[in-house]
């Protein structure tokens, strides 16, 4: 009996390591990393800008006010953002103080030499791969993110990065620093959608609890993005790396 077992446990051990040496490899935090800003940069370089819709809603059931906005948004080529309130309905102080405070906030961090400091990358932040998730039938890589300063403009939390297109497909955290105050917490969730080769917002939803307004939701709904095509030349890649140099 004890030679069969020493028999069968030779035959076994050598299957278990071909399996365990046929089992796909996932990329490290930092290679996933670095391909997002290579294929972002490709994608980028590809159109001249974009143009699409949002539908902002805001709802506070403490003083039971709502307030819904609809935004035209222009995207220029070096990612800067323009913004044009088509209509706004419902509550005025939410549209003067929030609302539009959030489209203020959002145009002056899309400019690029601003934008360097929001940019996922290892000079913002720190990665660590917390495994893989099926995203609308894509799988995703799921990365930790962790701030490396306390700024509100980064996040902490956790991305969702498209195995196959290396895009942001999710994200969902808080800012690394309360925006205000008067902001006890405040946490998000943003979902991405492919739309022909490009990745645009598909959803934004945040809950914030503040100290004395209680819970406030806010949801964008993102709809007829499309982009503005370019030209690529065969070099576009290196000239677009020198002209976006932060």
């Amino acid at each position: 009996m004890r030679n069969r077992l020493l028999l069968a446990a030779l035959f076994l051990l050598p299957a278990s390591a071909v399996a365990a040496d046929e089992s796909p490899s996932l990329p490290t935090a930092e290679e996933i990393v670095a391909r997002m800003g290579s294929r972002d940069l490709q994608r980028q370089v590809s159109i001249e800008g974009y143009a699409g819709m949002r539908r902002y809603v805001l709802d506070n059931h403490h003083l039971h006010k709502r307030a819904e906005m609809l935004v035209q948004v222009q995207g220029d080529p070096d990612g800067t953002k323009h913004f044009e309130v088509v209509s706004e309905a419902g509550w005025k102080a939410a549209h003067k103080h929030v609302l539009r405070k959030m489209l203020e906030s959002e145009s002056e961090t899309s400019h690029p030499e601003a934008r360097a400091k929001t940019r996922i990358n290892p000079e913002n932040y720190d990665f660590k791969m917390a495994g893989t998730e099926v995203i609308d039938g894509r799988t995703a890589y799921v990365l930790e993110v962790s701030p490396k300063r306390k700024e509100k403009y980064l996040l902490r939390g956790r991305i969702w990065v498209d195995a196959e297109d290396y895009a942001l497909a999710r994200a969902e955290g808080q800012p690394a620093k309360n925006p205000s105050f008067w902001t006890k917490s405040t946490h998000f969730v943003q979902i991405y959608q492919k739309s022909g080769l490009l990745w645009f917002p598909r959803s934004t939803q945040s809950v914030t609890e503040a100290h004395i307004f209680g819970t406030t939701n806010v949801n964008i709904e993102y709809f007829d993005y499309a982009p503005k095509t370019a030209h690529v030349p065969d070099n576009s890649v290196m000239s677009a790396k020198e002209m976006l140099k932060p």
